[in-house]
């Protein structure tokens, strides 16, 4: 559909049947609604079932992929200018959608995303993917959403932009946004996502063909997001891939490892880039082995952090179900090449994570990488910059100037103690520093960091600190100010003191 007044009035007719994010959960209640976002279709199917509301006629159209009545359609939809743009195709007294729209959004603001019809549902007339296939809204496009650093820019990149997921959350705070695609499909499908949901801001909005920075040759960015297609399959290893949104037709991890190179090209000064990726675990190397050469030559202060990790059989068993293999009868031809492909290249596992560089022109980079399994809280974007503040801070402050500093204690920060009973009572076993909120970053501190944080008020100076806590404890003041620098650092470091 590429008529704007045939787009206007689609847009006000999915407004005022409420196929928003809240009219979804609505009529479907929270269980289906939540079974429906892991891709399982059929407690969304039976809430709806009896339902004949305009909402519960278009999530059973473009979302359960079911025929509805064309009677019902013409009362949901502007069913002409739908059938004419190739959004639904009418069969007898009954119409089907040939794409997927479906409602999305922030807390203030509703959206809809046009893509491909969902792969894998067991209702609805779910038809085999083709290869250049467009994805609609996953799990990892909303955690680059969330992860992705929300200050206000004068131009962003969007590489691999798909159906334009993060080109409407970068249009809430850049001025220009450029989305990029190899797939052209995708592109058609982006246009039609961003004049659908934010006709205001569509003009600030560009999409181009073309392979990785290829189409934004010669172009710097303050911002550049990426969720772009780093899976890891037999198929892409053998320059074949099955499909464009998610196989690159390189082998292994070598797509991650060429965008985090070829990226600080275009990073304008201070400039962000924030991807997600996949790396192997190999030959029993340390995955931070691996990926530490693609940082080290870029110049960019940077944090990797791997959040999953899943073995051969795992990993087949995701990619698969993502393409609704397992429905099909070639699942198991289909697992056997992974394991296959894992086994021979000696495989032991692949990681999942994201790469933030910060393209600062430090002389020392500051470079970390790590692994953080467990509880986030998301949105995460805001944090971003403090980590990196923390870290150039620190790279650049020495200890005399830290010591005439006056630190706090940051306010989501708690103290926990383990201790057993014994014959002169408790006996503490040990004790944590932990943050309630974000990383959830947590540690063992000793006697003297938890008097130190118990006095640092943000007034006295930290020099001032020390000295108390060594004529406290019994010990020279000039060995605790020399011994103690390092378990500082590290509070800082992990957000648990504040400069006041």
């Amino acid at each position: 559909m590429t008529d704007p007044a045939g787009i206007d009035r689609l847009r006000d007719a999915l407004t005022k049947a409420q196929y928003t994010v809240d009219g979804c959960l609505e009529v479907l209640g929270p269980t289906a609604y939540a079974a429906l976002a892991r891709n399982e279709s059929v407690a969304a199917s039976y809430a709806v079932a009896k339902e004949h509301s305009p909402v519960a006629t278009l999530l059973k159209l473009f979302v359960l992929q079911e025929r509805v009545e064309t009677s019902a359609a013409q009362v949901a939809l502007p069913l002409a200018e739908a059938l004419a743009g190739g959004l639904v195709a009418e069969d007898g007294g009954s119409v089907r959608a040939l794409v997927d729209i479906r409602p999305y959004g922030e807390s203030d603001v509703d959206w809809w995303l046009v893509s491909d019809l969902g792969a894998g549902l067991v209702t609805g007339l779910t038809a085999p993917m083709r290869p250049d296939y467009v994805l609609g809204v996953g799990g990892a496009s909303t955690t680059l959403a969330q992860l992705t650093v929300r200050e206000q820019y004068g131009r962003a990149l969007d590489l691999g932009t798909g159906c334009g997921v993060q080109a409407l959350h970068l249009s809430r705070h850049v001025d220009s946004v450029l989305g990029t695609d190899l797939n052209l499909r995708a592109l058609d499908f982006a246009r039609l996502t961003t004049a659908l949901s934010v006709p205001d801001e569509a003009d600030r909005i560009e999409f181009r063909g073309g392979s990785m920075f290829e189409p934004a040759a010669g172009e710097r960015f303050d911002l550049i997001v990426s969720n772009p297609p780093f899976v890891i399959s037999p198929e892409s290893s053998r320059g074949e891939p099955r499909f464009t949104y998610r196989d690159a037709g390189l082998p292994g991890d070598e797509l991650c490892r060429r965008f985090v190179e070829q990226a600080p090209a275009h990073l304008a000064e201070n400039g962000w880039c924030q991807i997600l990726a996949n790396w192997l675990h190999a030959d029993g190397v340390d995955w931070r082995e691996r990926v530490a050469p693609w940082i080290r030559g870029t110049g960019c202060d940077a944090w990797v952090v791997q959040r999953e990790f899943q073995d051969p059989a795992q990993y087949a068993e995701l990619w698969l179900r993502d393409a609704g293999d397992h429905t099909t009868s070639g699942y198991i031809e289909h697992y056997q090449a992974y394991l296959d492909y894992f086994a021979a290249n000696k495989i032991d596992g692949v990681g999942f994570g994201w790469i933030i560089l910060r393209n600062t022109g430090a002389d020392y980079p500051v470079i970390r990488l790590e692994e953080h399994a467990g509880q986030i809280d998301q949105p995460l974007g805001a944090l971003v910059p403090g980590w990196f503040a923390r870290h150039a801070f620190l790279r650049d402050a020495d200890d005399e100037q830290l010591l005439g500093l006056a630190f706090r204690v940051a306010e989501d920060v708690t103290l926990e103690q383990r201790a057993q009973p014994g014959g002169d009572g408790w006996t503490p076993l040990s004790t944590r520093i932990q943050h309630n909120a974000g990383l959830h970053r947590s540690g063992e501190i000793d006697p003297i960091g938890i008097t130190l944080l118990g006095a640092a008020d943000g007034e006295r100076p930290l020099g001032d600190l020390l000295d108390a806590l060594a004529g406290d404890f019994g010990l020279a003041p000039e060995l605790l100010r020399e011994s103690g620098m390092e378990t500082v650092r590290s509070l800082i470091e992990e957000g648990f003191l504040t400069i006041s």
